[in-house]
């Protein structure tokens, strides 16, 4: 399915409570979202549906209703994915209605300790870079250790001189900064097949959607403000993560582009040499270059692409994973399945958190479509 367009639900972090009641008295309570919920589909209770959480949310910024803990831990459950905003015929704007009552949430009550840990290092690149180098390096003697489940990094790969040609500046991220060198290198691999070059601009860091989502307003401008100030002067800025593009483009005053789509454009400057066996190609919650990947796709020849059929969220949902794991592998599990079915030797998604939450327990790789297109570039 999908993901709604870009200039749709601008989240609202701090919302006054009558701009929540607003919101949500746009809900006709139809229920036509339900189908569309991956937490309905999980618990088939109206509690965990988009109709249940907003009820809730008007209810307690109009002060009906006292804020329960059992109330907060079902809006705490929601992913945050706006498959509702899909199907709603009243143009509800989900998203924004959710992070302005995660904001009114997380000041009436703090986020867990794990959430609290994850989000504090994910606002801090550099400490956070450290650690994953040392996760790379100590992986082979303590596996698990440090992130259990989790693979460690490669090592970084720096990007070619751009000797004069055109350039597209890129974005890092955070945990993406390290786990994705390799891919930044293989994006420059293939806009330079294309003439064109790439640049890391210092300064940048993590785009504020975790901070967003976790109610924690101040944190995500603050990120917004430093990203738009390392991007300052570049026409052009590309985005490897799916899940971060949305937020990163509302901080940008020129927006940011999705690096596939944007080289999708550039396909008629590329050739490929052929591919034999069969890769899974999993779309992402917040991916919408979902046609343009596999039109990249289909220019590698004997290339079999099994596109994974639609299981709701993986249920990675940025700190999803880290505040409800239990749910968040069960979320997972009709993805591994549909990949098990698929016969694929290599599943490909857009998004570093899908892709490191869906790794947990496969024994096949799982990798940027980016760095497969690289490597087959003829």
């Amino acid at each position: 399915m999908p993901t709604p367009p870009e200039t749709a639900s601008r989240p609202a972090p701090g919302a006054p409570a009558a701009g929540l009641v607003a919101l949500a008295d746009r809900c006709v309570q139809c229920g036509l979202c339900l189908p569309h919920c991956p937490t309905y589909g999980l618990d088939r209770s109206e509690a965990e549906s988009p109709r249940g959480r907003i009820a809730y949310i008007r209810a307690t910024a109009s002060g009906q209703l006292a804020p329960t803990a059992a109330g907060d831990i079902h809006l705490d459950h929601c992913l945050g994915c706006r498959r509702c905003e899909q199907a709603c015929p009243a143009g509800v704007e989900y998203g924004a209605l959710l992070l302005g009552a995660r904001a009114a949430q997380a000041q009436r009550r703090p986020a867990s300790r794990p959430q609290r840990l994850a989000g504090w290092l994910l606002a801090r690149p550099p400490l956070l870079g450290r650690l994953l180098d040392a996760h790379r390096l100590l992986a082979p003697v303590l596996p698990g250790v440090l992130a259990p489940g989790l693979p460690p990094p490669a090592r970084p790969q720096p990007l070619p001189d751009a000797a004069g040609r055109p350039t597209l500046a890129v974005f890092a991220g955070c945990i993406a900064d390290r786990h994705e060198s390799g891919t930044r290198a293989a994006l420059a691999k293939l806009l330079g097949a294309a003439g064109l070059a790439l640049a890391l601009p210092a300064g940048q860091g993590c785009c504020g959607a975790a901070a967003a989502h976790a109610g924690d307003a101040a944190t995500a401008a603050r990120l917004g403000d430093a990203n738009r100030a390392a991007f300052q002067g570049h026409e052009r800025v590309l985005c490897l993560a799916s899940g971060c593009l949305d937020t990163l483009s509302r901080s940008l005053d020129g927006g940011a582009e999705d690096a596939l789509a944007a080289l999708d454009a550039l396909g008629d400057r590329l050739a490929f040499r052929p591919a034999a066996g069969r890769v899974a190609l999993h779309l992402p919650c917040t991916q919408r270059s979902g046609a343009a990947l596999r039109r990249l796709l289909g220019r590698i020849p004997g290339l079999d692409v099994a596109v994974l059929p639609d299981a709701g969220c993986c249920g990675a949902a940025g700190l999803h994973q880290v505040a409800f794991p239990d749910r968040a592998a069960a979320l997972r599990g009709p993805v591994h399945a549909a990949v098990a079915a698929s016969g694929a030797t290599l599943l490909l998604s857009a998004n570093i958190g899908c892709r490191l939450h869906l790794a947990q327990g496969l024994t096949i790789p799982v990798r940027h479509p980016l760095d497969f297109l690289a490597e087959h570039l003829a």
